[in-house]
C-alpha cells in the first residue's frame, strides 16, 4: 500500500461572482466532492467540506478571511469529513445524527461488501479510494470519519444572508434524506449538493428514497435557474438541468410500466 505524497491535497478554481471552487484531486472521482466557497461583504459562505483526509481549513486559510457559515448540503462521507474543523457547521435536522454519530464501517480501503464498491468496479483489491498520501506517515487504513457538532439545523425556507448575497434554503431529499441546496433568487444560482449534478445520479443507495428524488426533480426542473453548481462534476445551466432531469423522470416511468 505505498502510495506517494501528494505536493497538495487540495486544487481550486476562481469563478466569476465571487466563487471558488476547491477539490480532492488525489480522491476516487465517485467521492471527489465539489467544495464552494462564496464571498460576502459581510460573511462568507462555505458549501460542504470534502473528505477530510487532510485539513481544509488549513489549505484553504487565504479564503477564510472573513466570518464563514459553512453549510453542508448532506451527511455523506465525501461532503462531510471536515466539517468537523469548522466552527459553524449547519444542516438539516434528517442529517444531523449522522453528523455526531458518521459511519465507521467505510474506510479509504473500500470493503467488498460495502455499497460503494458497487460503484467502484474500477478498482483492484485492495481497492484504495485514493492515489496518494497528504503527508508521511499517513495510514489510509486507519483513516475513518471524524464526527462534527452541528451548530445550527436549516429547513426549508431558511435563509443564509451574506450581507449583500441571500441563498434560500431549499429542502431537496432523495438522494438523502435531509439533503438540500441554496438558491440566490436575484442571480438564479443554485448550489445543489448531491441533489442534481451532470453525472448518474444515485438513487438505490442506503437513505435514498426513489418517490422523494422524483418530487426533487420535478420541482428543481421548473425553478428559473441560469447556473447549477452541483456537489459533484463541472456547472452547468437550466437547458442541462431540463435535460437531466428529464432522463431521470423517463427511467424512473419506463421502471413503473416494467414493475406494472
Amino acid at each position: 500500500m505505498s502510495l506517494k505524497i501528494a505536493e497538495r491535497w487540495f486544487e481550486r478554481k476562481t469563478l466569476a461572482d465571487g466563487v471558488t471552487l476547491l477539490w480532492e484531486p488525489h480522491v476516487h472521482p465517485l467521492l471527489r466532492c465539489n467544495i464552494w466557497h462564496v464571498q460576502g461583504r459581510e460573511r462568507d459562505l462555505l458549501i460542504d467540506t470534502g473528505m477530510g483526509i487532510a485539513s481544509l481549513r488549513e489549505a484553504a486559510r487565504d479564503l477564510f478571511g472573513k466570518p464563514l457559515l459553512t453549510v453542508v448540503t448532506h451527511s455523506h462521507l465525501d461532503h462531510m469529513g471536515g466539517a468537523h474543523e469548522f466552527d459553524c457547521c449547519l444542516c438539516h435536522p434528517a442529517e444531523a445524527a449522522s453528523f455526531r454519530q458518521p459511519d465507521q464501517e467505510v474506510g479509504l480501503v473500500l470493503s467488498s461488501e460495502h455499497w460503494l464498491a458497487a460503484y467502484c468496479d474500477d478498482l483492484d483489491a485492495p481497492r484504495l479510494m485514493i492515489d496518494a498520501v497528504p503527508h508521511a506517515g499517513f495510514d489510509p487504513a486507519a483513516w475513518r470519519l471524524q464526527p462534527a457538532s452541528p451548530t445550527g439545523l436549516l429547513e426549508e425556507g431558511a435563509v443564509i444572508d451574506l450581507g449583500d448575497r441571500v441563498f434560500e434554503v431549499l429542502h431537496l431529499p432523495g438522494h438523502s434524506p435531509g439533503s438540500i441546496g441554496l438558491l440566490e433568487r436575484r442571480s438564479g444560482t443554485l448550489f445543489s449538493g448531491d441533489a442534481v449534478y451532470d453525472d448518474i445520479l444515485l438513487d438505490h443507495i442506503p437513505g435514498a428514497d426513489l418517490p422523494d428524488y422524483v418530487r426533487t426533480l420535478e420541482r428543481l426542473r421548473e425553478l428559473p435557474l441560469t447556473t447549477v453548481h452541483g456537489g459533484h462534476e463541472p456547472s452547468f445551466g437550466r437547458q442541462r438541468l431540463r435535460e437531466i432531469a428529464d432522463h431521470y423522470l423517463a427511467r424512473w416511468r419506463a421502471e413503473l410500466q416494467s414493475a406494472g
